[in-house]
């Protein structure tokens, strides 16, 4: 996907690996990063964090450091991590790591994870205590956010391009969601790039959940804590319940917010979380409807061939947006943006119009540099480039026949998607070049013994991780299941619904998991 298409569906301090593709050739790495003996990792268990002020250290772009400025009690410290487990005495990664102090008495730290892969787990903390400010939870909890492996100013760091090739939109990391067309010669030189950028091959192929699971029970055992109370948000539900099947003996609890199911496989979630986009895009479009001058018109049956009539010749002919152009790839992915949450659904319909009354894409584009979020001097966090880097460890690898079945069965699916010609042949795996295999494996975080009682909450109209998703991962982990009657993508960290948090700061201080069936409403 572009850079500037971030929208991704689920839907590393000092040293840095300065490994070159000249010294070294692309090999299979050992799976190692499955394995969660804590032999030989005393030295990496035992060390204390160095609490600091969070400076430009900690941030990627100004609006980072604008954002660390506007919090004076934030902390941030380096935890130091093996790049290769397997390999304790070699190179070093350094997390990125930041504390929110309680706002009263603290119980300990509550680890976080806003999502992605590649949300950035600093700024992720910050939003979560701002969301949280008259919740329990901040109340009684620190809340330590990190920048997982790959991520924001942990080291190494994903690094594909520069921000003046996000800004031109022609870098192309992955087909998913896309109509870009690859050959061969273009995955590996995606992958040729990235690992010039990101550290080295080494690098490339420790950036999975499963080495992140790892670094995440140090960062336990570093904040002190015999045990890990954690809370994630969509992909950060899989990071959770890979650490709960790796770590079981060392959760005191784990809340999940719009989960993913883990026995599904890339192919299977992927076109069910375009199936839930193509749900919420009619759910848009029948509120359009009712409103004047609708751009999609006033029948929500006609709404997709709407969207296509409009959009679907951009393809060949770009429009104006910004300081750039807006193509159909463009459009869909600031649509994905604004689906994620209907407070978004004004700015969708306004930029559909602007397109259609004066050719221009701006308050689209803008939509894409929002979610991204691209800063107002032109920088961009690396969370594609990461969200990339990760998904090539962890998601299965397809065959470029299943490309093209993926991106047909995906126009089918999510029809508003279809760019109305054949683009199949060119809809090649991005990582068919990566040099490892992945390691998470699918199934995941099957039959584990000994996990406390878990809690995960799951929106029935979530349209990037499906509520039948989340109600998977309850029956897998045993979980107790919140299911909030709405629409939307994640809800616990906003601090907007009383029955949601009462639940979640009953689950979280007190370990009262909610009786079976409880439902809150949005």
């Amino acid at each position: 996907m572009r850079r500037r298409g971030l929208p991704v569906v689920a839907g590393f301090g000092a040293l840095a690996v300065a490994l070159s593709l000249a010294a070294c050739a692309p090999t299979p790495a050992e799976d190692t990063a499955s394995d969660s003996s804590t032999a030989d990792l005393d030295a990496f268990y035992d060390q204390e964090l160095s609490w600091e002020a969070c400076g430009a250290d900690y941030a990627v772009t100004d609006d980072d450091e604008k954002l660390l400025g506007l919090v004076p009690d934030a902390e941030c410290a380096r935890l130091d991590v093996p790049l290769d487990y397997a390999e304790p005495e070699g190179e070093l990664a350094s997390v990125a790591v930041l504390r929110m102090p309680a706002r009263g008495e603290s119980l300990g730290p509550m680890v976080i994870n806003p999502g992605g892969p590649g949300g950035s787990g600093l700024t992720g903390a910050i939003i979560t205590a701002a969301g949280l400010v008259e919740s329990p939870i901040t109340e009684s909890f620190d809340v330590v956010g990190f920048d997982p492996r790959g991520v924001g100013s942990t080291i190494p760091a994903a690094d594909c391009y520069t921000d003046e090739e996000a800004d031109a939109g022609t870098v192309a990391l992955g087909s998913q969601g896309t109509t870009v067309e690859f050959t061969e010669d273009d995955t590996r030189a995606i992958m040729e790039k990235c690992a010039e950028g990101s550290g080295g091959i080494d690098a490339l192929t420790h950036m999975g959940t499963r080495d992140t699971a790892r670094d995440m029970d140090v960062l336990r055992a570093a904040l002190g804590e015999d045990e890990l109370t954690y809370f994630g948000q969509s992909y950060g539900t899989r990071l959770g319940a890979v650490y709960a099947e790796m770590f079981p003996e060392n959760v005191r609890a784990m809340l999940l917010d719009g989960g993913r199911d883990p026995s599904e496989g890339t192919f299977e979630s992927r076109v069910n979380a375009y199936a839930g986009f193509q749900a919420a895009f009619d759910e848009l479009a029948a509120s359009c409807a009712t409103q004047p001058d609708c751009p999609l018109g006033t029948d929500p049956e006609q709404a997709t061939a709407r969207f296509q009539e409009i959009f679907q010749p951009l393809r060949d002919d770009p429009i104006p947006a910004l300081e750039t152009e807006l193509d159909f790839d463009d459009a869909v992915g600031a649509m994905i943006a604004g689906l994620y949450n209907q407070a978004s659904w004004p700015a969708i319909i306004a930029g559909i119009t602007e397109v259609v009354t004066e050719g221009r894409g701006d308050q689209l584009m803008q939509l894409l540099y929002g979610f991204s979020p691209r800063s107002e001097s032109g920088q961009w966090p690396n969370t594609p480039e990461a969200n990339y880097a990760i998904n090539c460890m962890d998601e299965e690898r397809l065959t470029p026949e299943q490309g093209g079945e993926l991106r047909t069965a995906t126009y089918e699916s999510a029809p508003f998607m279809d760019p109305g010609v054949d683009v199949t042949a060119g809809a090649r795996d991005g990582c068919e070049h990566w040099p490892a295999e992945p390691t998470l494996g699918f199934p995941y975080a099957q039959d584990i013994e000994g996990l406390p009682d878990t809690l995960v909450v799951s929106i029935t109209r979530d349209p990037t991780t499906p509520h039948e998703g989340g109600i998977r991962l309850a029956e897998t982990l045993g979980s107790a299941l919140l299911t909030v009657d709405g629409q939307g993508h994640t809800i616990v960290a906003q601090g907007m619904n009383d029955c949601v948090d009462a639940v979640a700061a009953a689950y979280l201080i007190d370990l009262e998991v909610p009786e079976e069936g409880a439902t809150c409403t949005m």
